[in-house]
């Protein structure tokens, strides 16, 4: 089938190297992409949140198959746009996106659901601002109810700092503090089935130790050696499929990749989050590990036949992602800086390690610097120790200008 990939980050680079090795793929397209998802499919120029274009596109190539990567064009209602266009399309509609789009309106989803999750207050004003932080207390959780590229959320001990993250915010979702170890579990739905994938853990803040500001993630790994084996089967279902069935019952039917954010807690599983598409840096572990062919899988979640999938097969390896980004990140970072060791890495590390592009383009010959988060390097290994460090050797190849990059992802699973 023919392929079109919107987006042009570094899950995008992922999903469309896993669509490159999938023999049923005979022709693959992304729009607008990077320097590096150029090397595996041929790339177009487009609005990505212009629904009426995206669909054009695709038209146009025949694509037979559209997966919308981000958040922003799902939100837009580009999904639906496709969808009007006959096009079979991997991405929720624009109205059940908003279980990424407003927390607000997720918290809403999940308690008619009665999946568990932090007891939360929705705030408009200073004096329910204020109410909601003395409610709770510190550690203060303070989530913009929109869409903030995975940025919008201050977890602090400092109330003036969580007072003017609330302030400075239309509508506010403040929630009580969620302890324990956070897991990241997708699952492919169709609306009526799901299937869950395998369970990934990344890494928000921007340096080692857990320090420093909220990113949108510096690097992830998978499998996780800790976590129950019975976990997948929880969530599913208590998280997962009530979700699932609690928005086709309100209309809403939710089509394409449920993301659920988890916090493993003294109480039990409880949701921190949900997001509507593929989580970036944890796509990068996942589909490193999954074997059974990509396109297949989501061409069943767009057409509604996910019950005839048969099971995923999946690698016994690990995977490990590490993520280089400019100088400054996450404020904003410096681009047009040229990036070096590309070749070097597929040459010596190539097929355990490899470089997937997020914010990349060329400038000439040259690959430059083109955002915050530059590229996730990427990992296999027997276990988490030898994909750590095939990660690591593969990142110290790489020279870009003032970059930055964690040094302690996977450490402490990989010790265990």
């Amino acid at each position: 089938m023919k392929v079109l990939v919107i987006g042009g980050g570094a899950r995008e680079h992922a999903l469309c190297r896993s669509l490159s090795l999938d023999p049923d793929v005979t022709a693959l397209h992304c729009a607008p992409g990077n320097a590096g998802i150029a090397e595996v499919a041929e790339l177009h120029p487009v609005d990505q949140l212009d629904g009426a274009a995206v669909a054009a596109l695709a038209n146009e190539l025949g694509a037979e198959l559209v997966v919308v990567g981000p958040e922003a064009p799902l939100v837009a209602g580009v999904a639906d746009a496709v969808r009007a266009a006959g096009i079979p399309v991997f991405g929720p509609s624009r109205e059940a996106a908003q279980l990424e789009g407003s927390k607000a309106f997720a918290k809403d989803v999940m308690a008619g659901a009665g999946v568990p999750t932090a007891r939360s207050y929705v705030c408009t004003t200073p004096a329910e601002i204020d109410e909601a932080l003395d409610a709770f207390g510190a550690p203060y959780v303070v989530k913009d109810d929109g869409l903030a590229a995975g940025k919008g959320v201050v977890v602090t001990d400092d109330l003036e700092r969580a007072r003017a993250h609330a302030l400075a915010c239309d509508r506010v979702v403040i929630e009580e503090y969620l302890d324990g170890p956070e897991v990241s579990l997708f699952a492919i739905t169709d609306g009526t089935t799901v299937l869950p994938l395998k369970p990934a853990q990344d890494f928000k803040r921007a340096l080692d130790g857990d320090e420093g500001p909220n990113t949108g993630g510096m690097g992830a790994y998978s499998p996780l050696p800790w976590a129950d084996p019975k976990l997948v089967e929880e969530v599913l279902e208590t998280v997962l499929q009530p979700t699932v069935d609690e928005l086709r019952r309100r209309g809403t039917p939710f089509s394409g990749l449920l993301y659920a954010g988890l916090a493993i807690t003294g109480r039990g599983v409880r949701v921190i989050e949900f997001n509507a598409r593929f989580g970036d840096p944890e796509t990068q572990v996942v589909l490193a590990r999954l074997k059974t062919p990509l396109a297949g899988v989501l061409l069943n979640s767009a057409n509604g036949t996910l019950d005839d999938q048969a099971p995923l097969s999946w690698s016994d390896e690990a995977a490990v992602t590490v993520v280089v980004a400019s100088h400054n990140y996450p404020e904003t970072p410096r681009t047009g800086d040229p990036i070096e060791g590309l070749d070097e890495v597929a040459e010596k590390d190539a097929p355990h390690a490899y470089v997937l592009h997020a914010g990349t383009k060329r400038d000439g010959d040259a690959v430059v610097s083109a955002g915050g988060r530059v590229l996730s390097v990427t990992a296999t290994g027997t276990d988490l120790a030898q994909a750590r460090e095939r990660a690591y050797a593969a990142v110290g190849r790489i020279r870009l200008d003032g970059s930055q990059h964690r040094t302690d992802i996977a450490r402490k699973a990989a010790e265990a």
